[in-house]
């Protein structure tokens, strides 16, 4: 990978995984724009996207935050994931290039008002949602997910040369119980596996965040130590 341009502002702010924590993150140079090649080097140095921002967690004291991945050839689904999948096997699943639809606007609106009233993006804005939902290093797509009463998720991912990315999941909140975002991310990891592409990157792992608890779940699991990948649970 050629030389990337790093910088890590002093500034520090609210973790939005541990309360209390304040967090520090490290930036590809927003001037930069990386090819796939770069971009998929960074993956696996653990940096994430975050719309036109490409970043990873710096911050001095802490190092909760662990980039994880699933080997796709390895993966097998658990009895209760199997159970969501054929509970949700009535869903049109299909994957499409970005769009500005009002459909999903609305939807990602619903989520946000729903399950992240604490969280930096409420309220959502079309700005907010254009900033990061509607940007792409060129290798971006959807997952989506319909029934006869419309959208009920959407799931926005990258593409590099190893695998690809989970960026950002939303989907209706009163469909929850349907364990919407699980079946989102089996589903791309089994793509990605008949794409011949060895992982499906998941972002951060936060033991203690309530929140990301639900990607434990899935085994085996790959996290980023000290720039080498090791096994995080058996298969």
């Amino acid at each position: 990978m050629r030389s990337i341009p790093l910088f890590t502002p002093a500034e520090t702010h609210s973790c939005p995984y541990l309360e209390g924590r304040e967090a520090q993150s490290q930036y590809v140079d927003p001037r930069i724009e990386p090819d796939l090649d770069t971009m998929s080097a960074l993956s696996r140095l653990g940096f994430r996207r975050s719309g036109k921002l490409i970043y990873r967690p710096s911050c001095p004291s802490c190092r909760e935050c662990q980039s994880i991945r699933i080997p796709t050839a390895e993966f097998s689904p658990s009895k209760n994931m199997r159970r969501v999948l054929a509970r949700t096997r009535h869903w049109r699943v299909s994957v499409c290039d970005l769009s500005d639809s009002p459909e999903f606007f609305d939807l990602y609106c619903r989520y946000i008002n729903a399950r992240h009233k604490d969280g930096d993006m409420y309220p959502p804005s079309r700005q907010t949602y254009d900033e990061f939902i509607g940007e792409s290093q060129g290798n971006t797509q959807l997952l989506l997910a319909e029934d006869d009463t419309g959208v009920i998720g959407v799931l926005v991912f990258d593409k590099f040369n190893d695998g690809l990315s989970a960026v950002y999941c939303f989907y209706e909140p009163e469909r929850e119980h349907e364990s919407v975002g699980t079946s989102m991310i089996l589903r791309l990891t089994l793509i990605a596996r008949s794409l011949g592409l060895p992982y499906n990157y998941l972002g951060y792992y936060v033991e203690n965040c309530r929140k990301m608890s639900y990607k434990a779940r899935f085994s085996p699991l790959e996290v980023l130590s000290d720039n080498d990948w090791i096994r995080l649970n058996p298969a």
